[in-house]
């Protein structure tokens, strides 16, 4: 039976997380029936990373198994036109049986999107985390530092992980200003369960003051989950790349912010 990688790109706003549910109203049943209605049988995916409920996703991969051959570009043109604007699939490649979306991804890339200005604004509304007390992000930029390299996470752990283990390596981490608008980079082989979300939390007590520097360095330490920050908001948060080994074919993730973004 061949094997296909997809990369989907969605707007997370209108879902409860990627995981199929019984009421359906996730990513993943979405895009499970639009596949299955395009090849008139019933077809089930595996994703490189579960994303929760109002996360978005510039990429996601995952793979199916189909029981028909049909040209690769008709798994794009043929799936997106039974998928509501929200999601797209972006490019589909053959892949080898072995191949699986979750297992031989070795790096994974998240954005998070924060609007720093006392008032919102409705053009970022469930596209950027808001904050409305001003924000230093050199310092922000420079505390995140502390969390790169392999170290235990606990402190960044969601109660409700299912991790078998708490320690990752983070490969890079950077905090960057555009205008209004901060952004938080991480790139990692892999994330626990709100880890980014709470790791920004954390960042934005740093950035208005209300913990020094060396705090994000602390709390890692400690490895202490209650004594970080809250966890921040769901809508900034993006699933930006998934990193494979090139033998695979797939195309090339794009990880810049700016790329993506334009800033």
């Amino acid at each position: 039976m061949p094997r296909i990688a997809l990369g989907i790109q969605y707007d997370g706003t209108s879902f409860q997380g990627w995981q199929s549910q019984p009421n359906g109203q996730t990513v993943q049943d979405t895009l499970e029936n639009a596949l299955s209605q395009f090849a008139t049988v019933p077809l089930r995916v595996q994703c490189a990373g579960r994303t929760d409920a109002g996360v978005h996703a510039l990429e996601q991969v995952v793979h199916v198994d189909v029981p028909m051959h049909r040209s690769i570009e008709s798994w794009v043109r043929g799936t997106n036109s039974f998928l509501p604007d929200s999601i797209v699939v972006r490019w589909a490649h053959a892949v080898d049986e072995s191949f699986h979306a979750r297992f031989d991804a070795f790096k994974r890339v998240y954005h998070y999107v924060i609007y720093n200005h006392p008032v919102r604004a409705p053009i970022w509304a469930n596209r950027a985390g808001w904050y409305h007390k001003p924000l230093d992000a050199s310092k922000m930029h420079a505390a995140a530092q502390a969390l790169v390299g392999q170290h235990d996470f606990s402190a960044f752990r969601a109660a409700q992980c299912q991790a078998k283990s708490p320690v990752k390596t983070m490969h890079q981490i950077d905090v960057q200003r555009f205008g209004d608008v901060i952004v938080v980079s991480l790139s990692a082989n892999a994330f626990l369960h709100h880890m980014v979300r709470n790791v920004v939390g954390s960042l934005v007590y740093i950035g208005s003051g209300k913990q020094p520097v060396d705090w994000m360095r602390t709390l890692l330490a400690q490895t202490n989950r209650t004594l970080a920050a809250p966890t921040f908001s769901a809508q900034g948060l993006y699933l930006a790349a998934i990193h494979y080994d090139a033998q695979y074919g797939l195309p090339a993730p794009n990880d810049s912010f700016q790329a993506i973004f334009g800033a």
